[in-house]
């Protein structure tokens, strides 16, 4: 999982209430057995005026040209901003999965679903909580100010607008410490790699029929 300490990048508004899951990434696409490819189809049904379906060539998409992230000002964007309720639905760790592979690192709104709340966390996607008048400003200066950035700075829990003005966020302390190392749920467990194997070892110098295989 990619570390976050602090990123500078440019804000996309995603200007609804109660953004469900299968809305960021459509129900057609969990059939993938991998664990790679759902940027393409990031809220897919909004993204593109024609019906996708799985492993489909982007290139032959017809996009639809009011939908926020096709919009040229908003290219590249790394920080979405949305409101209330966002990844609500349905429970699927795709969402953050779309989300992260797209190219986003962080969402900003007032509040979250709890399950897509976790998720994103343990997929290396920030989910930041503003009050609903912070998001509400930050919207009408992402409105007013093409080009509009922020630096999220997670060590400080700040984040950080183009004057220097700052906005705190709260953050809970083991899910920071797994975000500023990088560590997911296998990483975490990696790093007892060595009494892992010495336990291991251990047990199988007093149980060595566990060794064989049983065929058949």
């Amino acid at each position: 999982m990619k570390s976050f300490t602090v990123h500078q990048g440019l804000v996309a508004p995603m200007d609804r209430e109660n953004v469900d899951t299968d809305a960021i990434i459509p129900k057609q696409f969990l059939k993938s057995i991998k664990k790679t490819g759902f940027g393409e189809n990031l809220f897919d049904a909004w993204r593109y005026l024609d019906a996708g379906f799985p492993g489909q060539d982007p290139t032959t998409r017809r996009p639809n040209p009011d939908f926020v992230l096709n919009q040229p000002r908003y290219a590249g964007a790394s920080i979405l901003l949305a409101r209330k309720n966002f990844g609500c639905g349905s429970s699927r760790e795709h969402a953050p999965w779309a989300l992260d592979q797209y190219g986003f690192r962080a969402i900003i709104a007032p509040g979250y679903a709890d399950i897509f709340f976790n998720n994103s966390f343990k997929n290396g996607l920030l989910p930041i909580v503003l009050p609903e008048a912070q998001v509400a400003r930050l919207f009408d200066e992402v409105a007013a100010f093409p080009g509009y950035t922020l630096t999220i700075d997670l060590e400080r829990q700040r984040v950080v607008k183009a004057q220097g003005e700052e906005l705190e966020f709260d953050v809970q302390p083991f899910r920071k410490y797994c975000l500023l190392n990088g560590f997911d749920d296998i990483g975490l467990t990696l790093r007892q790699a060595d009494k892992i194997k010495a336990f291991e070892a251990e047990r199988l110098a007093r149980k060595p029929w566990l060794a064989h295989t049983l065929v058949g």
